[in-house]
């Protein structure tokens, strides 16, 4: 469970207070949808905190997707690129082009291919 107090719940703020240089405050309305995301995220991200997995979460998703300065075209691009140039990818492939040490892939998948007439 994530351990994040104050993103599920209203909590009066002392604006007098100094914050941690450098941080912001930022203050989230919780509904019962987000608070079932958060959970997901946390789970997904194997962060404890709330916090950290909504920090992990964006930088995925942006370096997935792209499309901005900061992380040119995306992986989903450089993968459909790369699949188009090579036609078909293995597990290594994917992996090194997503920047993973391995894949891995639940389930178990059968791959066939032939060539010339069948």
């Amino acid at each position: 469970m994530c351990n994040s107090p104050g993103l599920n719940r209203t909590v009066p703020q002392d604006h007098g207070a100094p914050l941690t240089p450098g941080y912001k405050q930022m203050r989230i309305q919780s509904t019962d949808d987000r608070e079932q995301l958060w959970e997901n995220l946390c789970e997904a991200t194997d962060e404890q905190a709330r916090s950290k997995a909504l920090d992990t979460a964006p930088r995925y998703y942006l370096k997935m997707c792209g499309g901005v300065k900061a992380y040119g075209r995306g992986d989903v691009q450089r993968l459909l690129d790369a699949a188009e140039e090579h036609g078909s990818l293995t597990a290594p492939e994917i992996a090194a082009i997503l920047d993973e040490r391995e894949l891995v892939l639940p389930g178990e998948y059968e791959t066939r291919s032939s060539g010339g007439k069948e």
